[in-house]
């Protein structure tokens, strides 16, 4: 049984593969960049887990300076997207240092899909997101066309592992263009 969250907010068992710092353990959030290497037959690949909160943007400053392409997880919840894409919100900041960092290839993942309101993996709150997210990448300088949504279940593996899951809940997403 993996802890549950500061506060109950679920068990955070995965972020306990990368968040090594017993202070990001007991805060439930990722401070430090973290780093994990692995080599495939065409790629040697670096993962480098940046933090996401306000108060380490140094840490993901420095995350980010060092990276080829990027996944930033935009959360479906309501109210977590929200906070996360309005005018000082997280989501925007990062798109835009990331850009400015030379950032150029980028995927967005949107977790929680499990959690939408009224239907899990609702393809409409899945629409709404990227729509408002790629309006703000426009802006920033991004090349939408070349930009990947992918909707996701972090929690339950949701189109990350090739399951049953994925092709029962998430039926209507076909992959990328």
């Amino acid at each position: 049984e993996w802890p549950l969250r500061p506060g109950g907010k679920g068990s955070f068992c995965y972020d306990w593969v990368l968040d090594k710092l017993k202070s990001e353990r007991e805060r439930g959030i990722t401070i430090d960049i973290a780093l994990m290497q692995f080599e495939t037959d065409a790629y040697d690949v670096t993962i480098i887990d940046a933090p996401g909160h306000r108060d380490f943007i140094k840490n993901m400053i420095t995350g980010t300076s060092q990276a080829d392409a990027a996944v930033l997880i935009v959360a479906a919840g309501t109210g977590e997207f929200e906070a996360g894409i309005s005018k000082n919100g997280q989501t925007r900041e990062h798109l835009l240092l990331a850009f400015t960092l030379g950032v150029k290839e980028v995927v967005i993942a949107v977790n929680k899909m499990d959690t939408t309101t009224g239907t899990p993996y609702d393809e409409g709150r899945f629409k709404e997101i990227k729509a408002e997210v790629g309006n703000y990448l426009k802006k920033v300088g991004y090349k939408l066309d070349a930009i990947p949504f992918i909707p996701i279940s972090g929690f339950k593996g949701g189109n990350i592992v090739a399951t049953e899951l994925s092709a029962k809940s998430i039926p209507w997403f076909k992959g990328c263009d």
